[in-house]
């Protein structure tokens, strides 16, 4: 649990190495993500030579990775978003190196005032006279029809309509339907609930129409994998055929989960430590308090998020609590070597996806990889790797939270509400880290274990995860006071959790043993978007 020695050296955005790694760019155009944080947005922009200054995320920044030539004189490199697919056109002069994939997720650092806010949520479509899952004709027309009504412009894979975007919000599915949303890089809690609110509203309305509905839950209740019907999407083709090999449940992840999250800045590489350790050390109390998922095909499974029991094998070499983050010497660098030892699932070449799944991306930067051999990878090929690990929190050029159930829209507003408390403000911030500074490896272990059956009330030290949560919750809610947004109601749908000691899914439980009379159906009324 100790913080980085001195001796360290990190990465930071102000840092002169960092600053002089950055400088020398190829005169040209080039196409990026626009993601600073989470929206998605393809922009042709024009860079100047020697310094010129890159409009990234909605600020100019010197410091952007794609400069990273400096010792090299690398030739021309085009990048493009990596979801949804594009057509690959990155050009390498000569094969990245791990340098550069340090650099790459350096290049997120930002100064407080460029920090956002954005939020993902996750939520089950299904047909309102047989409760079962929309098929992918339906969810089709319902795309299309957001599309006309609502002006968002479709994402296509060959004939296949698989996603909308609008502005730097967009909306892609999951394996097995799951309406997904994106969210804008937002600066307030109130704009990022105003954002989430409209989607609902949209959704809604062409949903009712066609007779579809919206339900907000961690797990799906009522049906089976094999009633799931599964997206025309590449990628999930090859992820569907390699789960089964690395754990029982990652089915059952791709088909059947639902999850809100947020994304969050660093302005540092200790800054990104800092928040990261925090992050994880907290996860299972946000599982505790979102806990939305006890039924499993009409029945409580004995989980109170059992959504997060089955990240625990789903796929070992690329989910988890990563231990290793806690290391004295974690950084950047750190999380490269372990995103290099996670086995890939594919690469995009051609407008399709070249199945590499067990393979290795190292052997990849040498011209080795056996399902392409001879080519290198680019950096976007390097962005589609690392949405394929999944922990507890996960670095891209942002940090993402990734321990909640999906539920209720209130909810979809109180996660982002509580970890920008946490972490966006530093008094918050280092009273977590002092709390949790002598917790042990194991005990973090035991409590990701443990809270997704027991929740709030899992045992800790001489007391319960309750009492912790009542610490944490009010560190919350003065950091946001701290910010001077009047954000902090948006704590109330957790507080009330804290208060009782009562999570979200054992309310659903007592429901399903009184008034529901043991029928899991009523779920999808009480949870209806």
């Amino acid at each position: 649990m100790a913080l980085i020695s001195q001796s360290y050296v990190p990465y930071s955005c102000h840092d002169m190495n960092i600053q002089n790694k950055l400088q020398r760019y190829h005169a040209g155009k080039l196409t990026t993500r626009s993601y600073n944080g989470m929206g998605l947005e393809l922009k042709e922009l024009k860079i100047q030579q020697p310094q010129g200054q890159l409009s990234y995320g909605g600020g100019k920044r010197q410091n952007n990775l794609y400069q990273n030539y400096m010792h090299k004189g690398r030739g021309n490199l085009l990048v493009v978003a990596a979801s949804p697919p594009t057509e690959d056109v990155a050009v390498m002069s000569e094969p990245l190196t791990k340098e550069d994939l340090v650099a790459y997720l350096a290049s997120g650092c930002k100064p407080k005032e460029k920090w956002r806010i954005g939020t993902e949520h996750e939520k089950f479509g299904f047909q309102q006279s047989t409760l079962q899952p929309m098929k992918y004709e339906q969810i089709s027309e319902l795309l299309q029809g957001m599309g006309e009504r609502f002006s968002w412009d479709k994402v296509m894979e060959g004939d296949f309509i698989i996603g909308l975007k609008q502005d730097k919000q967009s909306i892609s599915l999951e394996p097995g339907g799951q309406f997904e949303l994106s969210g804008a890089p937002l600066e307030t809690l109130h704009q990022t609930c105003a954002e989430v609110n409209s989607h609902l509203y949209q959704v809604k309305a062409v949903a009712e129409e066609m007779g579809l509905g919206f339900l907000g839950i961690g797990f799906q209740p009522k049906w089976a994998v094999k009633d799931i019907p599964i997206m025309p999407k590449g990628r999930y083709e090859i992820m569907r055929n390699y789960m089964p090999k690395v754990g029982s449940l990652g089915l059952d992840m791709m088909f059947r989960t639902c999850t809100v999250q947020v994304n969050l800045d660093f302005s540092s590489e200790v800054d990104m430590v800092h928040k990261f350790r925090a992050g994880l050390a907290l996860q299972p109390i946000a599982t505790a308090l979102f806990a939305n998922s006890p039924f499993t095909e009409g029945k409580p499974n004995g989980f109170l998020s059992y959504r997060s029991h089955i990240w625990t094998d789903t796929d070992n070499s690329r989910c988890g609590m990563l231990p290793f983050v806690f290391d004295d010497t974690f950084g950047f660098e750190s999380y490269v070597e372990y995103a290099l030892d996670v086995p890939m699932y594919f690469v995009y070449r051609k407008k399709k996806y070249v199945d590499c799944s067990g393979m290795s991306f190292k052997d990849f930067m040498k011209g080795k990889l056996p399902s392409l051999p001879g080519e290198f990878p680019n950096l976007n090929d390097w962005e589609n790797h690392l949405t394929t690990i999944f922990p507890e929190v996960r670095l891209k050029r942002y940090l993402e939270m990734r321990g909640a159930d999906g539920g209720p829209w209130r909810r979809l507003c109180a996660l982002p509400a509580l970890w920008v408390g946490l972490l966006y403000d530093e008094t918050s911030l280092q009273s977590v880290l002092d709390i949790t500074k002598d917790w042990t490896l194991e005990e973090m272990q035991m409590l990701r274990n443990k809270v997704p059956k027991m929740g709030l009330k899992t045992p800790f030290r001489d007391s319960l995860l309750r009492h912790v949560a009542e610490d944490i919750l009010q560190l919350a809610k003065e950091g946001l006071q701290r910010r001077g947004c009047k954000e902090s109601g948006f704590l109330n749908e957790v507080a009330e959790v804290v208060r009782t000691g009562i999570t979200p899914a054992e309310r659903l439980l007592d429901l399903y043993h009184g008034k529901w009379g043991n029928c899991v159906d009523p779920v999808f009324e009480e949870l209806l978007y």
